[in-house]
């Protein structure tokens, strides 16, 4: 049954509005923000090795299989050339991207607006991770493990949770409107509900990995973003504690998912 398909990428991707109405909260001191920072970096920085080690995995087996085996270096080759492709567009792409539109919010004097950048550059690194959950959610659907899509809905569903917190985070202290919020969480979550149909229609390896690539460098990116963040607020033992906080929390949530499995 398609709706039911549809039900679970939708399910799993709109628990990311769970963590955002942190970023509503009226009163918030200068601790209290270093906190929440570092607890959505540390968030992404799992997510980070989380991406980056599936994918490196992915390519030494590829290589370990051709060496075994005598055969060509060529497939290997190939996802190395796409995951650098979408590594490389993640990354140089948000710098571009920020260097051409964001760059005088960015020097000037204008903390809300440059709070909303970040917390929306976020929405979009997530974004493209979710979409290959969704495709992972729609893949194993059409496929006939019901199970195993449902439980791999319910996952991602746990972790997005986490995510909508991380985009909240920098937003902290100032005012912004839920129709901001909605956006940002149509940005970063939409992408699996969308991922979940086109994953029962077709079914690519390679779009995945794109996607995955992409999300890596774009993370990567904002990771720096935050922790630049972070050491204005100058509170580094608060920063540490949330950047274990928020490392162990993804943590927590990933190691939910293996279960479920």
């Amino acid at each position: 049954m398609q709706t039911e398909q549809w039900l679970l990428g939708l399910f799993a991707g709109g628990t990311i509005v769970l963590g955002l109405p942190v970023a509503r909260l009226k009163t918030v001191t200068v601790k209290t923000r270093a906190l929440l920072n570092a607890i959505s970096t540390g968030v992404l920085i799992f997510l980070l090795v989380e991406i980056t080690g599936h994918l490196l995995e992915e390519m030494e087996e590829l290589i370990e299989a051709a060496v075994e085996h005598g055969t060509s270096l060529t497939p290997a080759l190939q996802y190395g050339g796409l995951f650098a492709l979408g590594f490389a567009l993640g990354l140089l792409g948000l710098v571009y991207f920020e260097s051409r539109f964001l760059s005088s919010a960015k020097n000037g004097t204008v903390p809300k607006a440059r709070a909303e950048q970040v917390a929306m550059m976020i929405a979009i690194g997530l974004g493209l991770h979710n979409f290959s959950e969704g495709l992972a959610i729609g893949q194993g659907y059409e496929s006939g493990a019901l199970k195993l899509a449902w439980l791999l809905a319910v996952g991602f569903g746990l972790h997005n949770a986490t995510e909508g917190f991380g985009i909240a985070a920098p937003l902290s202290g100032h005012r912004v409107s839920w129709r901001f919020l909605g956006l940002t969480a149509l940005v970063a979550g939409g992408p699996t509900f969308l991922g979940t149909i086109v994953g029962g229609w077709w079914t690519n390896e390679p779009l995945e990995v794109l996607c995955l690539s992409l999300a890596s460098g774009t993370i990567l990116y904002i990771i720096g973003e935050l922790l630049h963040l972070g050491r204005q607020l100058k509170e580094d033992a608060v920063v540490g504690i949330g950047l274990l906080g928020g490392f162990f929390l993804a943590l927590l949530t990933d190691f939910l998912l293996i279960g479920a499995k």
